[in-house]
């Protein structure tokens, strides 16, 4: 039933009118949504409504784990050894054999919305299409991929994961984003499948404990929403209030565009825009070529992440950038400023990621496809690039870049202020 209105007032309309007896929900963690469940358990329980919330999201609630003084974890390996001691997370409950559903009230019914009646699906032009393709939905999906992943993909994840042309990473947070499959599942057919018969050990078992934890990194990232309301809003370390963020329209257009220069940045922003997703290692060095060659607040980032990523979620999107921009807890040292050709030359060494979303760079040699700017006259006009024309001329410099970030991040004294204080509570 999809109805619109006041949320408590709205499923206190819908129990009063329905006469159930009992409410069921899973946890939402957000300091606004913990206090709305708070609000609307107690408006329940008065009225005489069993109420149970249950943890559908993650494998730890964030309020059992800490460190020897109970304060939360602020380093994500003191964490995620904390959460590996406490064994594995209980079982997702198995299928009821059958269920029984009984018709609402005519009245009610009635007044349920339709999706398709809220116009939000897009009509002319339908942006929306590379993204139905990349990303069938639902619970059977998501299964599916898991599914797929664990059968082929597993063995090569530890070794494949960060090249972006490879096909190794498992493209479950999607659907981890949405609750179409919970970390509990994903966790338990994990353990399945490392000790399957038939297997190389070894292999499956760096992989099983690289992909586990990247698992812990999502729950980190939840844990870090949980005890700090405002990890969107502010800077975790208060020390990068002082960082001198640069107004920028055109380069931030230039760079949400894919239209930097760079040709692995681009071809990420490209790779975003057309399927909402990107692949995470370049995600970090498009992250840091944001805040750090173009000297970009982070959080216009990561409005644009969550305005474009299909697995965009209120935890995940503002802790990686506050860990890329250095802003964050356990965050990536300061002066780690990705050279986006290098890291183009390690991870797509043959350029094929990049051809694929740059295909105006598609006819240049290896050597080149990263760097064409070094390109001469004679191999720019084989490939029928144009520079200034049919493919930009770099938005910076790169050592430029890199010293000016550096002149900037000095003026946060290293970033070695505290940690904002923790805010937290449950429902």
């Amino acid at each position: 039933m999809l109805l619109q209105g006041d949320e408590a007032a709205t499923l206190e309309a819908l129990v009063a009118e329905s006469g159930a007896q009992a409410v069921y929900w899973n946890r939402r963690y957000g300091a606004a949504q913990r206090e709305a469940d708070r609000a609307l358990k107690t408006a329940l329980r008065e009225r005489g409504v069993r109420v149970e919330s249950f943890n559908g999201q993650l494998l730890n609630e964030p309020w059992t784990v800490s460190n020897q003084s109970g304060e939360p974890f602020r380093v994500f390996g003191a964490y995620w050894r904390a959460c590996l001691r406490r064994g594995d997370p209980p079982p997702p409950a198995s299928e009821p054999e059958r269920m029984i559903f009984q018709s609402l009230p005519a009245r009610l019914t009635r007044r349920a919305s339709k999706l398709d009646d809220l116009g939000l699906a897009p009509r002319a032009p339908d942006w929306a299409s590379g993204l139905r393709a990349a990303w069938p939905a639902g619970e059977e999906a998501a299964l599916e991929r898991l599914r797929a992943f664990l059968a082929t993909d597993l063995d090569a994840y530890a070794a494949g994961r960060e090249e972006p042309g490879d096909a190794a990473t498992s493209r479950l947070s999607p659907y981890l984003a949405v609750g179409a499959i919970s970390p509990r599942q994903v966790w338990a057919a994990l353990k399945a499948a490392q000790h399957a018969q038939g297997r190389d050990s070894a292999r499956r078992a760096a992989s099983a404990e690289k992909f586990a934890s990247e698992l812990g990194w999502r729950e980190f990232c939840h844990y870090q929403r949980y005890h700090y309301a405002d990890l969107a809003a502010r800077n975790l370390r208060p020390a990068f209030d002082a960082m001198p963020w640069r107004k920028d329209p055109a380069s931030l257009r230039a760079w949400q565009c894919g239209l930097t220069g760079y040709p692995l940045v681009d071809a990420g922003m490209r790779e975003l825009w057309h399927t909402g997703w990107m692949h995470n290692r370049v995600r970090m060095v498009a992250a840091s070529f944001l805040t750090k060659h173009l000297l970009i607040d982070w959080r216009a980032g990561e409005s644009w992440f969550w305005d474009t990523l299909v697995d965009a979620d209120p935890a995940s999107n503002p802790a990686n950038w506050q860990w890329v921009a250095g802003s964050g807890v356990d965050a990536a040292p300061y002066f780690r400023i990705f050279n986006p050709v290098l890291q183009g030359q390690k991870f797509d060494p043959r350029g094929n990621y990049v051809r694929r979303w740059v295909p105006e760079l598609a006819g240049l040699p290896d050597a080149l496809v990263h760097e064409p700017w070094k390109a001469c006259v004679q191999s720019l006009a084989a490939a029928g690039v144009r520079l200034g024309e049919n493919y930009p001329q770099r938005i910076i410099e790169h050592e430029l870049a890199r010293r000016r970030a550096l002149e900037g991040y000095a003026k946060t004294a290293g970033a070695k202020g505290r940690t904002a204080s923790k805010q937290s509570g449950r429902a």
